[in-house]
C-alpha cells in the first residue's frame, strides 16, 4: 500500500488516500508516475507520494501540511511565529530547548520561552 496527497494552486495538503499496491505497478515495477496518474484519473488534482515511515519527502504528509518542491518535502504547519524550520527533518522547533528535568511543560509565545503546566 502506498499513500499520496492531493495538493491545491498553493501546495497545501488537502487530503491524503491509500493507493493499492497493483495501481501503482507499472511493467511490474512500483511507479511514483503510475500512482500519481491512478489518484488523478481517479480524483483529478495535483498529487505527491507521501511515506507514513518517511522515508520520502521527510514526513508523512498531512492535511493542512505544504509540499516544497525546492526541499522535497512534506513540512507541518508552523505552530508559533518564532519557531524555526530544521533542514534535515523539515520539523519546527522552538527557539530555546524544552526543559529536560521531567516536568511537563507548554509554550508561550508571548514570552517565546517554555512554561511548566501545574
Amino acid at each position: 500500500m502506498a499513500h499520496y496527497a492531493q495538493l491545491d494552486e498553493n501546495n497545501v495538503v488537502t487530503q491524503v488516500i491509500v493507493v493499492a499496491d497493483s495501481d501503482e505497478l507499472m511493467d511490474g515495477v512500483f511507479s511514483e508516475a503510475r500512482g500519481i496518474e491512478f489518484c488523478q484519473n481517479l480524483l483529478g488534482g495535483n498529487w505527491k507520494k507521501t511515506s507514513y515511515n518517511g522515508n520520502i519527502r521527510k514526513n508523512y504528509a498531512g492535511i493542512g501540511y505544504t509540499y516544497d518542491s525546492g526541499r522535497d518535502a512534506f513540512i507541518p504547519p508552523k505552530p508559533f511565529a518564532s519557531w524555526v524550520l530544521v533542514e534535515d527533518t523539515c520539523q519546527w522547533s522552538a527557539p530555546t530547548a524544552m526543559p529536560t528535568d521531567g516536568k511537563m511543560y507548554s509554550w508561550d509565545e508571548a514570552t517565546t520561552s517554555w512554561v511548566e503546566v501545574v
